[in-house]
């Protein structure tokens, strides 16, 4: 089976934000489970798209959805660890983008894991995906567009 490898470039990143391990998190192998990781990385993502303003575009009923997550672990994590959540946005098209995401551990530098997150903009009055607000593209001018 072919394995994924993610690797972003260090311009796309925009925000970061800490979690910390809660003991919940941990798994039967006694470290941090990957549905733990799922969710606070969508933590990291609402974080994330709430400092950028998409809460503004609510009144017109547009958000974002997600279309699909990438993960690769590279180390444990353990409860009452404190991670820092790097956020980042690339590959722009005209419905959506990636958000990225780095995940250390700030106490020794450990690499934690990297993901990467699809989006698009959907209306949820319609119930249909729409074109990217032009109030939301034009907060990342450096975002790269891909077809």
């Amino acid at each position: 089976m072919a394995r994924i490898h993610l690797q972003f470039p260090e311009n796309q990143f925009y925000y970061t934000t800490h979690l910390t391990v809660r003991v919940t998190d941990i798994n039967g192998a006694n470290h941090l489970a990957n549905d733990s990781m799922i969710s606070m990385i969508s933590e990291a993502r609402a974080r994330f798209l709430f400092d950028a303003g998409i809460e503004d575009m609510k009144e017109g009923h547009t958000s974002i959805i997600v279309t699909d997550l990438a993960t690769t672990y590279r180390a444990e994590a353990y409860a009452r660890d404190r991670l820092c959540f790097e956020v980042g946005i690339m590959d722009f098209n005209r419905y959506g983008g990636d958000i990225i995401f780095r995940i250390t551990r700030p106490a020794d530098g450990a690499l934690i894991a990297m993901a990467k997150s699809g989006f698009v903009f959907f209306n949820y009055e319609m119930k249909e995906v729409v074109p990217m607000p032009h109030a939301f593209r034009s907060k990342f001018p450096n975002v790269n567009t891909v077809d």
